[in-house]
C-alpha cells in the first residue's frame, strides 16, 4: 500500500499530461532529464523557440513538465532551496558535481539526494524509463 506522500506524488503527477507515443524516447535517468531540461531552459532564455519533436530524439515531455515535478517536491518539502540551488548551478554547467573534488562534495551529496527524490515522479509521468 502506498504511503500518503507517494499517493500525493502520484495524484499531482496525474494532473499533468503524459504523452504516450512509441516514437517518444523517455530519459534513462532523472539526471539525464534534468540536464536536458536545463539545456532547454538555457536555450529558451537566450531566445530560442521551443519546437517540440524537432530534435534527434523526441521526448515525452516539455522542460516545464520536469520543473513542475521539482516544484511539487519543493512544495511537499521533499527538497529544499539548497537542493534547488545545486540543481540549477550544476545543471547550467551541464555536469554533475564531482565527489573527487573536495570543494564539490557537499554539492554532490545534495545533487544525488535531489535527483533520487525527483526520479519517482518522473517515472510515474513516463518521462524516465
Amino acid at each position: 500500500m502506498p504511503t500518503a506522500a507517494t499517493a500525493t506524488i502520484i495524484a499531482r503527477a496525474n494532473r499533468f499530461p503524459v504523452r504516450h507515443d512509441p516514437a517518444l524516447q523517455p530519459f534513462g535517468s532523472a539526471e539525464e532529464a534534468w540536464l536536458w531540461t536545463m539545456a532547454a531552459l538555457s536555450a529558451r532564455r537566450e531566445g530560442a523557440r521551443y519546437t517540440a519533436g524537432k530534435g534527434l530524439l523526441r521526448r515525452p515531455c516539455d522542460p516545464d513538465d520536469v520543473v513542475k515535478c521539482l516544484d511539487a517536491l519543493f512544495r511537499q518539502r521533499r527538497i529544499d532551496l539548497g537542493h534547488a540551488r545545486v540543481l540549477r548551478v550544476w545543471g547550467e554547467r551541464q555536469m554533475a558535481p564531482s565527489l573527487a573534488v573536495a570543494a564539490e562534495r557537499n554539492d554532490h551529496r545534495a545533487w544525488i539526494e535531489a535527483l533520487e527524490r525527483l526520479e519517482w515522479p518522473l517515472r510515474v509521468k513516463g518521462i524516465v524509463a
